[in-house]
């Protein structure tokens, strides 16, 4: 442990001493291509919560002994056949 953080100091003091400006040209799409990282990541951590989410749901109404579908009504699957006429 004491040996990561004596080695981090260093590196650290290391990249300071060295530090340069940067002149650099920036083009304007870039900032399209960061907000679309920025809306893909929140897109997937919002699925990932929305997955977690409902399996917890799940457990919590199973310990619980709540029925989700209990006062739901459900049609019968009528399934009509014709004959071909001849």
């Amino acid at each position: 442990m004491k040996k990561t953080l004596i080695m981090t100091y260093f590196t650290s003091c290391f990249m300071l001493l060295l530090m340069r400006n940067a002149s650099a040209y920036i083009d304007p799409s870039v900032m399209t291509y960061a907000i679309q990282a920025v809306a893909g990541v929140a897109i997937a951590v919002g699925a990932v919560v929305g997955i977690y989410w409902r399996k917890a749901k799940k457990k919590v109404q199973d310990k619980l002994g709540i029925d989700e579908n209990a006062k739901k009504e459900v049609e019968e699957d009528v399934v009509v056949y014709k004959k071909d006429e001849e």
